[in-house]
């Protein structure tokens, strides 16, 4: 048994040093490799961080198919990814907002309540999953169709619904709360 499995099995039986020693190893090559992706030292720190502490709560579950390493790496290179991704569609979204800030209210009670709903919009947005967030701003923000959407994403008509579903279920709890 290599050591990579040693490690692994120790960590599925919950074996604190095994996690700790991965921990160890592990920890400040993966923030270079995301530092690289990210280009942002913290948002490294915060996706390895984050990668380790889902690997720890999903142990008994824990599934490697490659190398240990090879896992952590890919694990990383991937949540880097939809970072970007997910950052990208917020900083659109933001744009969008400003953009259209042409029709910014008058008086500052407006003002005021113009912000707090675009900053509920954007909170709301980065709460939602990834790829339902991504069909809610195709929808209303690009005015793209449910059909047109689908063949975008290529998923299929009845996704897109069951994900705009959810997020107006969303908007709806978030407005409650006002």
């Amino acid at each position: 048994m290599s050591r990579e499995e040693e490690i692994t099995r120790g960590i599925r039986k919950s074996d604190i040093k095994a996690f700790e020693s991965l921990f160890r190893s592990s920890y400040p090559p993966l923030v270079r490799y995301a530092k690289t992706i990210l280009k942002d030292n913290d948002t490294a720190e915060e996706i390895v961080q984050d990668l380790f502490y889902r690997l720890w709560k999903d142990r008994e579950k824990l599934k490697i198919e490659s190398t240990l390493n090879g896992y952590l790496f890919r694990s990383v290179h991937n949540r880097a990814l939809h970072y970007l991704k997910h950052k990208g569609v917020m900083q659109k979204f933001e744009a969008d907002m400003a953009a259209a800030g042409g029709d910014t209210p008058a008086t500052p009670l407006e003002t005021i309540q113009y912000s707090e709903l675009n900053e509920l919009v954007v909170k709301t947005i980065e709460k939602l999953p990834e790829r339902c967030g991504e069909i809610f701003y195709l929808n209303r923000f690009e005015g793209l169709k449910y059909r047109e959407i689908a063949e975008k994403l290529s998923v299929s008509v009845k996704t897109v619904e069951a994900n705009m579903g959810r997020a107006l279920k969303e908007f709806r709890r978030a407005i409650s709360g006002l």
